[in-house]
């Protein structure tokens, strides 16, 4: 499931539960992620995609971070780690080592990769495939073992 789908599903369950803490920080998130789909769409009518979401979900949870880090109240604090948590729901997880091995292993026999030369079309392919699940460095250590 897509995070516009995870997000709208959480918003409707929030809103059932009256929630309005959580509904709020959800909201947020809609509204961000709406305001860069249309900053994104101008004249193409195209949405950003979902690596673009998760990189502006991580941007949202380091605003946040920052702002424990000049603030010292408690009960802001609280505020913030709760937004922090809600965010970081929806944020890709990253591939563990072996589920990232198996994914390069595939692509590199789909793409049909034989040498060294071919580890950028191979990380582009991954990078499309996973978005947001990738650890970029990690992935091009794998694919570099696999083609050597």
């Amino acid at each position: 499931m897509i995070v516009r789908e995870q997000l709208q599903t959480a918003i409707r369950e929030a809103a059932e539960r009256d929630d309005r803490r959580r509904l709020c920080t959800l909201r947020l998130i809609q509204t961000a992620i709406r305001d860069r789909d249309q900053a994104h769409c101008v004249g193409n009518g195209e949405k950003i995609t979902e690596s673009e979401v998760a990189a502006l979900l991580d941007r949202m949870i380091k605003q946040r971070e920052e702002q424990l880090a000049a603030r010292n109240t408690a009960e802001n604090d609280e505020q913030i780690g709760r937004e922090i948590e809600t965010i970081r729901e929806f944020v890709p997880r990253l591939m563990d080592d072996s589920s990232l091995r198996t994914a390069c292993k595939q692509v590199v026999t789909e793409i049909g990769a034989a040498g060294l030369r071919d580890v950028g079309r191979t990380i582009s392919a991954l990078k499309k495939r996973y978005p947001g699940q990738l650890d970029l460095g990690r992935a091009s250590c794998v694919v570099k073992g696999m083609l050597r």
